[in-house]
């Protein structure tokens, strides 16, 4: 079968574009950001501290992990931490959320992390918090 250069052009270009805009894949196709990590100190009367440490190996400038957020474990969110760029360049990285007031009755909270693209979901982690 001969392909008359027309043809072959086009199908050059058109696998350019396709690759020029084409969303990133995440490993096995992974949808959320996994939260590896975090410590909690307490700052004050039902206030406390996080530094919580995030995966997202498909970070990019187009697709990132904008969020993450303490909540109880009946899903009450306390505190949210937004992002708002990229960490390709720094995976798995830490960011911190300060002044999260609590209530006196929750000794344990949880931490999840949000994709631009899909939400919230992927691992969470369960950590207690001291004094409480």
């Amino acid at each position: 079968m001969k392909l008359r250069p027309w043809f072959l052009v086009s199908l050059i270009l058109s696998s350019m574009l396709s690759a020029a805009y084409a969303q990133p894949t995440a490993p096995a196709g992974q949808r959320f950001p996994d939260v590896l990590s975090a410590k909690v100190t307490a700052r004050g009367a039902h206030t406390f501290d996080f530094d919580v440490t995030v995966s997202s190996p498909y970070d990019t400038p187009q697709r990132y992990a904008d969020a993450f957020r303490v909540m109880g474990k009946d899903s009450k969110v306390f505190g949210e931490r937004i992002l708002f760029h990229d960490h390709a360049g720094e995976q798995p990285f830490t960011r911190d959320l300060y002044g999260v007031k609590i209530p006196a009755g929750v000794r344990a909270v949880v931490i999840q992390a949000r994709d631009q693209k899909f939400g919230y979901g992927g691992k969470t982690i369960e950590v207690a918090l001291p004094g409480h």
